[in-house]
């Protein structure tokens, strides 16, 4: 990849001039919609009439394509797509190709406009569609679609030139429009790498003509719990893949507007579905079957040579379907226990004078890398193809850190950062209790955006070697694409900006006062993002005076909430918030964050009753010890709503600090029961439970953690039909508040008691 970091010297006027608060406000003004954040902008005078008489010139079929990008995104926003014609004019929009365009980035873009034109211009088509979205945005802000464009002069290109996205299409399957939906979006954040987990243990979800049975067989499986038995108690098939004619409509879908798409097909491990449906290939002699199960699986593909060629004729058929430059083989959490197990990997690794079995997975790679770039492709795998000997082509994808990228950067691999840490968009971005399923350790948009792919840490001889940035998206818990798209916007915008704009440039404060452009856009474009970054917090307390303290916040960090309290939705005259608000025990908080006199979104609503001060849903608690918190659904039903309870897998127990105890007879619990749906290879040995003492476990209080018992009663065979349980425990006279600790008794495999609220029983 080309560097770009000195082409943005050469630009007119850096944003870092005025990126942390030394812009004019005319820069502002202009500035205040583009995501990402471009190289340069200078601001020019007066403005250029955008209307449905506008015409665009496009001198060329490339340049035409582009301008028909932006005409569409018009059609969207502004209800009008102006006429696209070869002409050329001094008046309206003009796109054109520049051979001459300075700099060193095929994606640079130009865009200058005054009171009578618009012209962008680009070297290549990629950099001409960056220019039309740019413009495009030039025509919209927070209240929605203007009918001027600033004049404006930009000179633009990108950081890193992988920007990518990766969508696990194996956990949960997407339809072939909800993925072109993606690539749109995609489009409009500067986006251009579509990394595509196609085969998991869940799923195997790409045609490979030469053997059906990897689709007919592993790309179906049975829903976990109640949700996989029918009404007439048959088996539920959750079946899903996509055809090669799919792929390739996908693919030139996504060719055409200038995003490579990387497939991945992951072995030696995450290999159940396809051992299950072609078991030779496996190293076990147990019959497997993909399940609706998470986490790490023990099933490899076994080391010989006839599981070698099937795999070459996979490769082979897949190599056909994307033309892109990247195959990605995965390679990550191949756990080796059947391996090491294994009378003749063993027999072939003394043979082969192999002394670890990290050694054979590396063998693998090698000879997989070998036969793609025999077909002019490059192998990409996760960090874990480091942990043995690695062909210099090979690229190395760093998500268990960026320790990994620095590593495989020192030894000349190329690189993309991908760390869980600030990059894995299946985390929560809030602490909200609305977040949907999913894993509650959060990257938050700021964390996101504060991401550095490059690390001072790593020497500049090797900063070449860093391709770029991408984020990723698994979906075990994702069973919709309404919560793929929760959990990438916004923080796709956060991404964009880390991806292409100069470090320099970037500033968390300007970005979330740039943000409401975009979610007009979003609206416009039909992309349904999280509410929850932009909702107003409420933290009610009961006070000492008999009345309710509330506190408001905002996760995202805007800093002006409004509020009313009778009920009516707050506008900008409402009061701001400044201090809790204390509060009768009976009474409705409304609240909203805005900016610039504008509400980001609808109102959130918090009832205040005595009894809802005394109450904590289990999002709201602590976990006692949170080895392995979760945020999971119950099985009740396929598609339908379920219940949503946060829970700590390796060790399930829920605490409530600072309880108002000493005012409390007695605590009802309302629990649910789920699945323990997770298989953890080498982390089974840190899940925790308490023995029972009955035949089917008991409920437990305990004054913390790790006090004394306060009250403990017997637990069912199975909850209601509702599949909930109502249970109430008396507390000893004069027990002093304290953190209140819940738990339950008894082995969690295979299904487990888990707590959906506490409420206090005043005396």
């Amino acid at each position: 990849m080309a560097t770009t970091r000195a082409y943005a010297a050469l630009l007119l006027i850096p944003l870092s001039l005025f990126a942390c608060g030394t812009s004019t406000a005319g820069e502002r003004a202009v500035s205040s919609g583009l995501i990402p954040v471009p190289s340069s902008l200078q601001p020019g005078r007066g403005q250029l009439r955008f209307d449905r008489n506008t015409q665009i010139h496009a001198g060329s079929e490339t340049a035409k394509r582009a301008s028909t990008l932006f005409a569409d995104l018009a059609q969207r926003s502004h209800g009008f797509s102006p006429a696209v014609d070869a002409g050329r004019t001094t008046t309206g929009i003009v796109f054109e190709i520049d051979p001459a365009l300075r700099g060193d980035s095929d994606e640079a873009y130009e865009i200058d406009i005054d009171a009578k034109h618009a012209v962008v211009r680009a070297r290549t088509a990629q950099g001409l569609q960056h220019g039309a979205v740019t413009l495009w945005q030039l025509a919209i802000d927070a209240h929605g679609p203007r009918s001027t464009l600033p004049a404006v002069r930009i000179a633009d290109a990108p950081r890193f030139g992988w920007r990518g996205v990766m969508l696990d299409s194996a956990r949960h399957f997407q339809t072939v429009d909800e993925i072109k939906h993606l690539i749109d979006a995609m489009v409009v954040h500067k986006l251009n790498v579509f990394h595509w987990h196609l085969t998991d243990d869940q799923g195997w979800r790409i045609e490979i003509k030469r053997y059906p049975k990897l689709t007919e067989v592993g790309g179906c499986r049975q829903p976990s719990g109640d949700a996989g038995i029918d009404a007439d108690g048959k088996p539920v098939r959750y079946c899903g893949w996509y055809t090669q004619d799919q792929i390739r409509e996908v693919v030139k879908y996504a060719a055409e507007r200038h995003i490579q798409i990387v497939p991945e097909i992951d072995i030696p491990g995450h290999a159940t579905a396809i051992i299950a449906a072609y078991p030779e290939l496996g190293t076990t002699t147990e019959p497997l079957k993909p399940v609706a199960e998470w986490g790490v699986f023990v099933n490899l593909l076994n080391t010989e040579e006839s599981t070698m060629v099937f795999m070459e004729h996979v490769f082979e058929e897949l190599v056909s379907l994307f033309p892109g430059r990247y195959v990605h083989i995965g390679g990550d959490e191949a756990v080796k226990d059947q391996w090491i197990a294994s009378p003749r990997v063993q027999a072939q690794m003394k043979a082969l004078g192999l002394k670890t079995e990290m050694q054979m997975q590396s063998r693998m790679v090698a000879r997989f890398e070998a036969f793609l770039a025999a077909r002019g492709k490059r192998l990409i795998g996760w960090d874990e193809i480091l942990e043995g000997e690695l062909p210099p082509s090979a690229t190395v994808m760093s998500w268990r850190g960026i320790e990994g990228g620095l590593q495989a950067a020192g030894k000349g691999h190329d690189v993309v950062m991908s760390p869980v840490s600030h990059l894995y968009l299946d985390y929560l971005q809030t602490e909200s209790p609305n977040e949907p399923p999913g894993r509650p350790t959060t990257v938050t948009l700021r964390k996101l955006y504060d991401f550095d792919p490059v690390p001072d840490s790593l020497a500049a001889d090797r900063h070449h070697h860093i391709l770029g940035v991408q984020a990723n998206a698994w979906t075990e818990h994702m069973r919709t694409y309404a919560r793929v798209q929760h959990a990438m916007f916004p923080r796709l915008a956060a991404l964009a900006e880390v991806g292409w704009s100069a470090e320099a440039s970037r500033s968390y404060d300007d970005f979330i006062g740039r943000l409401p452009s975009q979610l007009a856009r979003y609206r416009m474009l039909g992309i349904a993002p999280a509410r929850t970054p932009f909702e107003v917090r409420f933290d009610a307390n009961a006070s000492d005076d008999g009345r309710a303290s509330v506190a408001l916040s905002n996760a995202t960090g805007y800093p002006e909430i409004r509020y009313t309290t009778d009920g009516s939705e707050p506008k900008a005259t409402s009061p701001r918030y400044d201090a809790p608000l204390s509060l009768a025990q009976t009474a409705t908080v409304r609240a909203a964050v805005f900016v610039d006199d504008k509400p980001l979104q609808s109102a959130d609503r918090y009832t205040i009753t005595q009894a809802s001060l005394l109450e904590r849903t289990d999002e709201t608690l602590k976990m006692c010890t949170g080895a392995l918190m979760l945020r999971l659904e119950d099985d009740t039903t396929v598609a339908g709503e379920r219940a949503i309870f946060n829970v700590d897998i390796f060790n399930p127990c829920w605490e409530w600090t600072q309880a108002p105890l000493s005012s409390t007879r007695a605590v009802a619990l309302r629990v649910g029961r789920i699945p323990y749906y997770f298989q953890l290879a080498h982390d089974e040995k840190n899940r925790r439970f308490k023995p029972a003492t009955t035949a089917h476990g008991e409920a437990v209080l305990r004054a913390g953690c790790d006090g004394p018992v306060l009250a403990t009663t017997p637990l069912p065979a199975a909850p209601g039909k509702d599949g909930f349980l109502d249970l109430t425990l008396p507390l000893p006279a004069q027990t002093e508040s304290k953190d209140l600790c819940v738990y339950f008794t008894g082995d969690t495999r295979p299904t487990m008691w888990v707590l959906d609220r506490i409420r206090l029983l005043p005396r």
